[in-house]
């Protein structure tokens, strides 16, 4: 099963990710999380300890590792590199265990105001393509605000793209966006999670823009999510009864 989540800036996407990935891997899957947000902060939602967060180094900062694989150097235009390199190793190497999800930080690229044919770039682009396309293991994506990271022949390995909603004109924009994008690209099911529900009219809101078929779960605001992120805990420390059984509740549909 390869999931990817996206979403606007700030809804809640890594929350979601990591909450799925800890479900999965207590159930006894093993587990890969990608972090491909370039406001990284899956580590956290996991629940990585301080010292692991320090040894966290993304796959983009890896220089070394990138100029190897593309023989190319990077941060220098105008050179001739390798556009398939070898990347089948690097998730077994570079992965870093949280509360037994294997997680892997891809970390920015820069595209130099619209795509990027450089070494750090075509680095990813393969490592994300062999992840999709030829591993066993269960994928979760934590994807940035978009579907940078998938082209037209990884989409279709995708099985679900969810995508993090909360109440308002920009965040529903966006997700109705990313929609077409994904659907445009061969992602065959889109699914939505609505996030950061107050009352009522919040959720009539999400209710009013999303088909009823393609919502699969309602997360309240919650306190306790937010106490989990300034304590350091990982997203289910902690939690409700109630809360858990949402995050067990997507789970399930997503599976379904």
């Amino acid at each position: 099963m390869k999931i990817a989540i996206s979403g606007k800036g700030g809804v809640g996407k890594s929350t979601l990710s990591a909450a799925i990935s800890l479900l999965l891997t207590r159930s006894g899957e093993k587990v890969l999380a990608i972090d491909a947000d370039e406001d990284a902060n899956l580590a956290s939602a996991l629940g990585a300890s301080e010292i692991q967060l320090k040894q966290i180094v993304p796959i983009s900062e890896q220089v070394a590792l990138i100029e190897e694989r593309t023989g190319a150097k990077v941060k220098q235009y105008g050179q001739i590199f390798k556009l398939n390199p070898e990347v089948s190793d690097i998730s077994g190497k570079y992965a870093i265990d949280i509360h037994g999800v294997n997680l892997l930080v891809l970390g920015a690229v820069d595209r130099g105001g619209g795509g990027c044919a450089c070494p750090e770039n075509v680095l990813i682009r393969s490592l994300v393509t062999d992840l999709i396309l030829y591993k066993d293991e269960i994928l979760v994506m934590d994807m940035e605000a978009g579907i940078e990271h998938l082209g037209r022949a990884t989409a279709r390995g995708v099985d679900k793209m969810i995508v993090v909603i909360e109440p308002g004109q920009r965040s529903i924009d966006t997700a109705k966006k990313i929609k077409t994008m994904a659907w445009e690209i061969g992602v065959s099911t889109i699914l939505f999670v609505a996030n950061k529900i107050f009352d009522r009219s919040d959720e009539e809101l999400i209710r009013s823009a999303i088909p009823e078929s393609e919502l699969i779960g309602i997360i309240p605001f919650s306190e306790e999510l937010k106490l989990t992120d300034r304590t350091g805990q990982s997203v289910l420390d902690n939690i409700s009864e109630d809360l858990l059984k949402l995050f067990n509740d997507i789970l399930h549909k997503i599976k379904g």
